[in-house]
């Protein structure tokens, strides 16, 4: 499990987590309406977003949507649409730069805030493209090894991007 934390790795997935997408804008948002609270939620649910896209690669699904174009093509026009509905929503409310802190600790709901972040990186075409090529290119040939490896390396991301988008 050597290359689970190597340079080459380590710095793809920083680079990765480090280039502002969907996740940023949307745990930014909630941090700057809601506070440091809001923030972290947020955080939390862009992060478990993860999850079914790690799950997906362990289970042999990149491979489904690498051999057929029209599954991919789904996978992308479901980002897109999400992403879409994210704008008009964002538009509809109070214009694109409205910050509007929240009254009180009580008005932020943290699992609808969780359950937005966690939708935003579902559909994030970044980590879709992360796990069904880039992550595939880490992993050693020997195939007993390549489940638990790919299990690890998604670990190893997910607490980078808890800790990039809390710090």
């Amino acid at each position: 499990m050597d290359a689970v934390f190597g340079a080459d790795f380590l710095l793809t997935a920083l680079v990765v987590v480090l280039v502002p997408g969907t996740g940023v804008v949307y745990t930014l948002a909630h941090g700057l309406g809601g506070g440091a609270r809001a923030s972290v939620v947020a955080a939390t649910g862009c992060t478990l977003g993860i999850l079914p896209h790690l799950g997906a690669a362990l289970v042999g699904l990149a491979a489904l949507l690498h051999a057929s174009a029209l599954a991919f093509q789904a996978v992308k026009v479901a980002g897109v649409i999400y992403l879409l509905y994210l704008a008009w929503m964002t538009l509809r409310e109070k214009g694109a730069l409205a910050v509007t802190p929240a009254e009180s600790p009580r008005d932020i709901h943290a699992g609808r805030i969780a359950l937005g972040g966690f939708l935003v990186n579902i559909l994030n075409p970044k980590l879709s493209i992360f796990f069904l090529a880039f992550l595939p290119q880490f992993l050693s040939p020997d195939q007993a090894q390549a489940t638990a490896t790919m299990a690890a390396m998604g670990g190893v991301f997910m607490a980078m991007t808890l800790v990039v988008f809390i710090g």
